[in-house]
């Protein structure tokens, strides 16, 4: 009788070890998380608070996760080549972010590697677009990652949504961006 219990609880198992592996090559290969904000004033005044990686202390939504995160900054001042690397805690991680191009005053993009608790290799691009009408003197800011889902992240996804997970980050980061740009 207890050797058929067994045999049926490890039948259980390896079929929901295999659905889940099913279900997780189902998912995208990619993935793309985007958030927007509404900003009081013009991109010229958000600008050098996206491409000045010393300014992110004021505003990104991981820099109070971890007191004693190690900051480094190497390459440009600013702009593209401006090298930000970071080294802290379980909820931060260590990772490195390299501004790759700029469009003044409306777009940045960068590569963003984490190192650990997980590697991954992503782009991020902020959007800056001046609103129109009743809005004019706004500004519209998108902040957006996109990168590959390798196998095992598709695992995790068949339980948690990557989007959500990240994505009250974004919307934390962007509300900090317009206290510290509408100031």
């Amino acid at each position: 009788m207890l050797r058929k219990s067994i045999a049926i609880f490890g039948a259980v198992v390896a079929s929901a070890l295999i659905g889940v592996m099913i279900a997780a090559m189902f998912l995208p290969t990619a993935f793309r998380i985007e958030r927007t904000i509404m900003i009081k004033v013009p991109p010229e005044a958000i600008f050098p608070l996206l491409t000045d990686l010393r300014a992110w202390q004021g505003w990104s939504p991981w820099e109070g996760k971890d007191p004693a995160l190690k900051r480094t900054y190497t390459g440009a001042e600013s702009g593209v080549g401006a090298v930000y690397a970071w080294e802290g805690n379980d909820a931060v991680g260590a990772g490195r972010m390299e501004i790759t191009e700029v469009t003044v005053p409306s777009r940045m993009a960068m590569r963003l590697d984490f190192l650990r608790p997980f590697e991954a290799h992503n782009q991020v691009v902020f959007t800056l677009t001046p609103a129109e009408g009743a809005a004019r003197g706004a500004t519209t800011v998108s902040w957006v990652m996109t990168g590959e889902n390798p196998f095992l992240a598709k695992v995790v996804q068949v339980f948690v949504s990557l989007d959500a997970m990240v994505g009250p980050d974004f919307e934390a980061g962007l509300a900090n961006l317009r206290r510290a740009a509408e100031k």
